[in-house]
């Protein structure tokens, strides 16, 4: 009977113990590792959005004028009738002119649909008749 009791005491602290013992030579190892060719991976920059220049080409308008909607999906707020406002070309999705030339400075993609802004869509060629 009281060695039962004293079983039944001492094998959880004992199986606690080697698995504490054991979180603890593997965090030993994991700080000493005093190999140099190990690296921490290192984040790809991202992709850099669109030019001052290249965001001058692209068009303006009105808030009357937006065809696909007047909210700014960058802001979520809705685009008054004579306030500016810039179309992304391709899939015409509309923003207001500061939020989206905030946005396409860093991302070279149109916030609502992910499309990717070709340099020939921002930049349409010279021999075009319009």
């Amino acid at each position: 009977m009281i060695l039962s009791v004293v079983l039944a005491l001492f094998l959880p602290c004992a199986g606690m113990s080697a698995v504490f013992l054991v979180y603890l030579c593997l965090l030993w190892c994991a700080t000493n590792n005093n190999r140099g060719d190990v690296r921490l991976p290192v984040k790809q920059p991202a992709e850099m959005g669109l030019s001052a220049a290249e965001l001058e080409k692209m068009p303006k308008v009105t808030g009357k004028e937006l065809v696909m909607g007047t909210e700014c999906a960058v802001c979520l707020d809705e685009i008054e009738g004579e306030q500016p406002a810039r179309v992304v070309p391709g899939c015409n999705h509309g923003f207001h002119l500061l939020c989206a030339d905030t946005w396409l400075a860093k991302n070279s993609v149109c916030p609502v649909c992910r499309a990717q802004l070709q340099p020939q869509i921002v930049d349409p060629p010279d021999d075009n008749p319009c």
